[in-house]
């Protein structure tokens, strides 16, 4: 055999580097698919135990390697169970891709060049917004700093529009088919419009809507923030982390939306309050 290094009682040869740079390629794959919601952080943890796993059983701990080793056989059970959706969706996305209508052959590529991403402008939105919360219409907007939600995207009518005020009017226009649902903007353009989002299963009280439940179900499965107006009192609220705020002014939003996009937002707003039942008040 040829050794490429050896490191302590490990041998490695040129065929673990090879196998080892399949696999890193093919995680990052994973973590691609994946990035923008909690599922990279159960990808993660599975990752870590498999690590130590490994190192375990290499230096010979023999019981500790036999109760992980236990764990690991199962794993891959456990592991279809809690990415069930995400194997359905992803399965559901080749079966209807083609190479050439969406560069499935690129995507693939980790070398492929990317292009800068430029800071969004909020203004159309916070214009939108004011108008919006004005006449007491409905809107569920989400919006995403890392991921075009495409799985989230593809449940509704794709669009690919730039922001704009008057299209955002347009679309939660109550007379508009694409009013009910949620709008997803990434890097300064609508998406798609009409989404379905998850529903969080936590008890909300009785002046929260089905709106408020998806943007706290969609902000506890992913990482983004997610703007509601409510139909009835045109109230304006803000889910980010599992963490519902009611009753925001302009200003907070334009600032909650800024810091989000350029991820300077490193302590929780001192208003923002967990939904809890015993907590949930709205904010006078």
């Amino acid at each position: 055999m040829i050794f490429a290094v050896k490191i302590g009682f490990l041998d490695v040869r040129w065929i673990d580097v090879l196998d080892i740079l399949f696999v890193a390629v093919l995680l990052y794959q994973v973590y691609k698919l994946l990035k923008g919601s909690v599922a990279v952080r159960v990808l993660i943890g599975f990752l870590v135990l498999y690590l130590i796993y490994l190192i375990v059983r290499a230096a010979e701990m023999n019981m500790l390697a036999g109760i992980l080793g236990q764990f690991m056989g199962v794993g891959v059970l456990a592991a279809i169970i809690i990415f069930s959706t995400e194997i359905r969706k992803f399965l559901l996305l080749l079966g209807k891709t083609t190479f050439r209508q969406n560069d499935l052959f690129q995507a693939i590529m980790i070398w492929r060049k990317k292009e800068g991403k430029e800071i969004m402008n909020v203004s159309p939105i916070i214009e939108a917004t004011k108008q919006l919360s004005s006449t007491n219409t409905g809107a569920l907007i989400v919006m995403s700093r890392n991921s075009e939600l495409k799985f989230y995207a593809d449940s509704g009518d794709l669009l690919g529009a730039f922001v704009s005020k008057r299209l955002l009017i347009s679309i939660f226009n109550k007379y508009s088919p694409l009013h009910d649902g949620a709008v997803i903007i990434f890097n300064g353009e609508i998406v798609a419009a009409r989404c379905i989002l998850p529903v969080t299963e936590r008890d909300l009280p009785a002046h929260f809507g089905m709106r408020h439940r998806a943007a706290l179900g969609m902000s506890e499965a992913t990482d983004t923030l997610i703007l509601t107006i409510s139909e009835e009192t045109g109230q304006m609220s803000i889910a980010r982390n599992g963490v519902l705020d009611d009753n925001i002014s302009i200003p907070e939003i334009r600032k909650r939306i800024n810091s989000y996009l350029l991820e300077t937002e490193k302590n929780k707003n001192p208003r923002a309050t967990t939904v809890e039942p015993e907590d949930l008040e709205v904010a006078s």
